[in-house]
């Protein structure tokens, strides 16, 4: 008895403490309230290659090869992949993933998909740009998949990380529709669906069989609020625990609050300036009297880089952007794969710009209009009148039209602009992005300069940036696409301005991952210790 009654104690202690352990277990996990500035278009996956869809749909669909926070090729559902030849890519695909169904994850799913995401009807930006080199594709088994490519393509692990791969038992005959509606919302990815309400909110809960593990939120619930004011006061009353794309003029009443932080990354986004390059009287460019000018002036280097050179940087970094901001004389962020020391911020010199002018024929300047949109970019009309007065001051005497983007984008597209302020996401980390897409020749064919608005065209440039392509030496497709750059810019291309910083409010005591990538995922946020 006495022995009995000497353990008891602690065998009621160890008792109790498999009871509240069991009872902390039972507990619902904490639930996540995010608000973010875009909306999106659709949950297919592969219906519109756009950011804001791409961010959502990556919390159920998983790519091939995942990014993290820096862009950084990380496994996701391939653990491993190799070039066999120049043209021949093999991915071994991770073994006991399962579809929210329960289903086996095979190589006939990424087959499937591989077909699908060029060919969604009706898609505004096709997913067709990172798969259009794939010429044949062969399963090799269950969990081993190759590409065969119709050139040399050093780019595929990355081109692999940009769209999630669907279940072909669900896609297939399954349409955009049936992903809207939450029909065929079947992924592999951490979240399962819940519902959509266009404009309003997106509702998903955790996967409780995901290969990665459990996330910590058992619901999250994402509000749409395009609003900057109202998604700081979301935040600030306590109605939602994160918000994304925190206006540059709240950051420091964000942190005054006890309740609240402020995470940031250098944003993959370069903000530029596009001169019209083609011959011929450039539309918004006119004299002192406002006649148009039987010349663009903006053909002449020594224009362009008064241009260059007449933009104070810092000055808009820290007016400006409050600080949010990295000025910069070229196309990739700092340290990115192409960024080259060899180009820093040009120096302000409005007297260099005026000698320029009046070295190309413009001792008393030109008129000009600069378009921007007032509805899409951080700060995007402030920083356009901000070069407006900085241009004004050295002679081209600047009017500033700001639009909504969809206006604005529309007619950029037709070169209706003499000058423009746009800005570029670098979703695949190389500066292949910027060259091909911005400078390159434009060519409908090939895909090459797709948004390349000023119709800038560089014989060299293009011929750098189709090697650099073919090129599968990571150290030397680098030095090829630094060359590119540096041509590029010294011809003025365009004019570089800033890398935006990203920015978010988030309650105190969560701990957010930034990314690079401006996406707003649930998968980056953690409770704090």
């Amino acid at each position: 008895m006495r022995r009995a009654a000497r353990h008891a104690p602690r065998a009621l202690a160890l008792l109790l403490g498999a009871t509240l352990a069991a009872a902390a277990s039972a507990q619902p996990a904490p639930n996540l309230r995010i608000a973010v500035e875009a909306d999106i278009t659709s949950l297919d996956p592969h219906f519109h290659n756009l950011a804001p869809n791409k961010a959502v749909a990556a919390h159920f669909f998983e790519p091939l090869i995942l990014q993290d926070e820096q862009q950084r090729l990380v496994p996701g559902l391939a653990t491993s992949w190799r070039a066999i030849d120049e043209r021949t890519w093999e991915f071994r695909l991770r073994q006991g993933v399962t579809w929210h169904d329960g289903s086996p994850f095979t190589a006939e799913d990424v087959a499937f998909t591989i077909a699908r995401a060029p060919a969604v009807p009706n898609s505004p930006s096709s997913f067709g740009l990172y798969i259009r080199q794939i010429a044949e594709t062969q399963v090799v088994d269950a969990h081993t998949i190759r590409f065969r490519t119709s050139t040399p393509f050093p780019l595929m692990p990355t081109y692999m990380s940009t769209f999630g791969i669907v279940s072909k038992r669900h896609g297939e005959g399954a349409t955009t529709a049936d992903y809207n509606s939450g029909r065929v919302m079947v992924g592999t990815g951490p979240y399962r669906f819940v519902s959509w309400t266009q404009g309003d909110r997106l509702v998903m809960e955790r996967s409780q069989t995901h290969w990665d593990g459990v996330q910590p939120w058992g619901q999250v619930t994402t509000r749409f609020m395009r609003s900057p004011a109202s998604r700081v006061a979301a935040l600030l009353s306590g109605d939602v625990d994160i918000i994304d794309a925190l206006p540059t003029g709240d950051i420091a009443r964000v942190e005054r609050d006890p309740r609240t932080a402020v995470s940031r990354a250098l944003s993959n986004r370069n903000m530029y300036v596009f001169v019209d390059h083609l011959e011929r009287s450039s539309p918004h460019v006119t004299d002192a009297q406002g006649r148009p000018l039987a010349q663009n002036p903006f053909r002449d280097l020594r224009v362009r880089q008064a241009v260059n050179i007449a933009v104070n940087r810092e000055a808009i970094v820290t007016r400006v952007m409050d600080g949010a901001a990295e000025a910069t004389g070229q196309l990739m962020p700092r340290n990115w794969f192409g960024w080259t020391p060899t180009l820093p911020p040009p120096a302000y010199d409005p007297e260099g710009a005026r000698r320029l002018l009046a070295e190309a024929g413009f001792p008393n300047g030109f008129n000009l209009t600069i378009h921007c949109s007032n509805n899409r970019y951080v700060n995007d009309e402030r920083i356009c009148q901000a070069l407006g007065q900085m241009l004004t001051r050295v002679g081209i005497r600047t009017q500033v039209q700001a639009l909504p983007f969809a206006t604005w984008i529309a007619a950029a597209s037709r070169q209706d602009y003499s000058m423009l302020f746009g800005g570029w996401g670098i979703d695949t980390a190389e500066a292949s992005s910027p060259l091909g897409s911005l400078l390159a020749t434009f060519d409908r064919a090939t895909g090459q300069g797709a948004s390349n608005r000023s119709r800038y065209s560089n014989p060299e440039v293009d011929r750098l940036v189709a090697q650099g392509l073919a090129t599968m030496d990571d150290e030397q497709r680098r030095q090829i696409f630094i060359r590119a750059t540096e041509i590029a810019m010294r011809d003025v291309g365009l004019v570089p301005m800033h890398h935006q910083i990203n920015l978010w409010g988030h309650r105190r005591g969560l701990v957010h991952a930034a990314r690079a990538d401006e996406w707003t995922l649930a998968m980056s946020v953690r409770p704090g210790n």
